[in-house]
């Protein structure tokens, strides 16, 4: 049986690859890694479309990869730390137009936990959009891309603490774990 996707979703330094190394944790999975940021580590935080798609690309070919060594073990579910509806979100941040490419994808998570920017920005050297209106803007993008889509998704917010227990709470009432 193939293993249900959690995805964690929502602007940059919202706590996603925290929650989702601890829900990996938790629940004894994978965490595929948000391939963007990887991306990015080596060639930049400037992207075009050309990158983005790529990016698209990159992330879809780990997450098979993970799903399938957790079903190989068993596993009930992996974490996603973003996906491609969260790179179609980058795409109207950055270039103020949605990509077909992106607009194309259709593998979506099984639930979306929708990380709220009520959490303080942190530079890390990768992420770009540190003003209160820029993280506002993001974080809009953000959940109108799953509206659009259509995805069972919640959102999540409070201190690591709350947002772990509200993630938690959200995996369970889905039924995927």
């Amino acid at each position: 049986m193939r293993p249900a996707n959690v995805v964690l979703h929502g602007p940059e330094s919202t706590g996603k690859s925290a929650l989702g190394a601890r829900l990996a944790a938790h629940y004894d999975t994978r965490l595929i890694p948000e391939y963007g940021r990887l991306y990015c580590e080596v060639r930049g935080s400037e992207t075009d479309a050309e990158d983005l798609v790529a990016i698209m690309h990159g992330h879809v070919a780990l997450t098979e990869a993970a799903r399938e060594q957790a079903a190989s073990r068993g596993a009930a579910l992996v974490i996603s730390d973003t996906d491609p509806l969260m790179t179609a979100a980058w795409a109207m941040m950055g270039l103020g137009h949605r990509l077909p490419a992106l607009d194309a994808f259709t593998d979506v998570g099984d639930l979306y936990l929708l990380m709220a920017d009520d959490i303080p920005w942190v530079d890390d050297g990768v992420r770009l959009h540190k003003s209160p209106e820029a993280r506002a803007r993001f974080m809009a993008l953000s959940r109108a891309e799953l509206e659009r889509r259509g995805v069972p998704w919640v959102l999540i917010s409070g201190d690591a603490e709350q947002r772990f227990a509200a993630a938690v709470a959200a995996i369970a009432s889905a039924g995927i774990a």
